[in-house]
């Protein structure tokens, strides 16, 4: 008699036997409540648990086996709408170790990188693993993504969040821990990567070693903040001489509030975020041919470029005391929702990962 072949726990499990985002709700599943005045709450079900609020408290118990979009009363009589959150709810409510790709850009990340099924694409950095999410989506099971990020707390909480939205380990995702520089002619073989992507203090740094990992064709594109950057990051590109002239925009998204006759711009929007910038290697030993235009007066050298962008950035680091709690948070729920259709006991499992997590986090700080 044969034993049958016994699956790793984070393992990514058999296609049919994957959480799916339909149909009733389940222990492990996040539900997005939202109140009387829009106000939304994202909540993970566990068993016996409750969620309060200053109008009354809904039992968990109450919401498993509801189908998606449920209206549910809390008990004081105030209803909330539960559903299941979108990607772009998912993203802008997770834990965070730094700074998110808001889904404006990330949407445009995708179209602009052309980012298709099946894809062998590098990230870099990595960070709360927004990104991370949305080309995983594009690329499909059959495509494969490497990230990479210097920082190993940030890489916790960015497979905590993945983990935490699919309900598995993908197996085509992969994390560095490390200097992209250094790493990325170790990770993978030249000529061999379709896109690349970076969201970084100075991407120009790595422009090099990213021509070198790329197919002819493939397409670069670089996530920067502030104008200095974006003029960096450009001049870089030409000057390796192995890419098309870098094409630059950023995104703004203005919603309008449509309700009977009065359909009006909202006071609000999302304004600047980033900036995109994007190129095409060339084949080897190509040389781009010269545009014609008129002759440039803003001549520049070197050195003015360096004034222009000092190679001293600034970077806000988040304390230590809040990534130990956000690492701790992702941890759980990743555990609750990679639980969710394999048996296990979610809650015993996100307690065991808690304290794992915990353990990790007091060895590092000793070191």
């Amino acid at each position: 008699m044969t034993n049958a072949p016994t699956q790793a726990p984070n393992a990514a499990p058999p296609v049919d036997e994957r959480p799916q985002n339909s149909g009733p709700f389940r222990v492990g599943d996040r539900v997005q409540l939202t109140g009387p005045k829009g106000k939304r709450n994202t909540i993970t079900l566990e068993p016996g648990k409750e969620f309060h609020t200053h109008r009354g408290i809904v039992a968990h118990d109450t919401i498993i086996g509801l189908p998606d979009g449920s209206v549910i009363t809390t008990t004081d009589g105030i209803e909330y709408l539960a559903l299941r959150p979108l990607l772009v709810d998912f993203v802008m409510s997770m834990p965070r170790g730094a700074a998110i790709i808001y889904p404006k850009d990330a949407a445009q990340i995708v179209g602009l990188a052309d980012i298709f099924p099946g894809a062998t694409v590098v990230e870099a950095g990595v960070g709360s693993g927004a990104l991370s999410l949305w080309i995983l989506r594009a690329i499909g099971p059959t495509g494969r993504l490497e990230s990479f990020e210097r920082r190993d707390e940030f890489a916790d909480v960015a497979r905590g969040n993945v983990a935490t939205f699919f309900g598995y380990d993908p197996e085509n995702w992969r994390v560095s821990v490390g200097d992209l520089t250094e790493t990325l002619p170790t990770t993978m073989e030249p000529d061999s990567v379709d896109r690349v992507v970076l969201d970084m203090l100075a991407p120009w740094e790595c422009i090099d070693a990213c021509a070198d990992a790329m197919k002819p064709g493939g397409v670069i594109l670089c996530y920067v903040a502030t104008v200095t950057q974006l003029s960096r990051v450009a001049e870089a590109i030409r000057a390796t001489g192995r890419f098309t002239n870098p094409d630059s925009s950023e995104t703004m998204v203005r919603g309008w509030h449509v309700e009977g006759l009065a359909v009006r711009p909202d006071h609000r929007m999302i304004g600047h975020t980033g900036f995109l910038i994007t190129a095409r290697k060339l084949a080897d030993g190509a040389v781009l041919p010269e545009l014609k235009r008129r002759p440039s007066k803003s001549d520049f050298s070197d050195e003015d470029v360096e004034l222009w962008t000092p190679g001293a950035l600034g970077e806000r680091n988040v304390s230590a005391k809040i990534l130990r709690k956000r690492v701790r948070s992702v941890a759980n729920s990743a555990e609750l929702s990679k639980a969710r259709g394999l048996g296990a006991d979610p809650v015993a499992s996100a307690s065991e990962n808690s304290d794992t997590a915990n353990s990790k986090l007091d060895e590092t700080e000793r070191d």
